[in-house]
């Protein structure tokens, strides 16, 4: 139970750092899509287009690379998963009802799904690297 309450910890919090980070990020990219064509028209402005324009590329660039949006909606996904079994197996119900051993079969269950979500991430991480990168490898 120790261990269900740390997965569940420690992917409640991942989940709300990436979604902070996912909408600060959007939030920066929307407000400086909208300032660029105010300040571009007047003739001081048009450094400040080309900085807002750097920045719009620099956040987008920060999302792509840490995918922020996808871990917050994976690590979300996955603490939910984890709290339906912990309620499932302090009521005794579902697959915990007919076991003889619901300690043990909490445990395989919840391995399985921490072992799942690695296995996602660690298919991601494959699938962003270059051709080059895993040639390297």
């Amino acid at each position: 139970m120790e261990r269900l309450e740390d997965q569940i910890g420690w992917y409640d919090r991942k989940s709300r750092l990436n979604q902070r980070w996912y909408k600060r990020l959007k939030f920066m990219v929307m407000i400086s899509a909208v300032l660029v064509p105010a300040v571009a028209t007047a003739e001081w402005g048009r450094p400040f287009a080309a900085g807002l324009g750097v920045l719009i590329a620099a956040a987008e660039g920060l999302q792509q690379l840490n995918q922020y949006q996808s871990n917050w909606l994976s690590y979300r996904s996955t603490c939910e998963a984890l709290r339906h079994e912990k309620y499932l197996f302090l009521a005794l119900a579902g697959p915990y009802a007919a076991s003889a051993k619901p300690e043990s079969l909490l445990a395989e269950r919840v391995e399985a799904l921490v072992s799942q979500e690695h296995a996602k991430w660690v298919s991601t991480q494959e699938a962003s690297k270059k051709p080059s990168d895993r040639e390297a490898l």
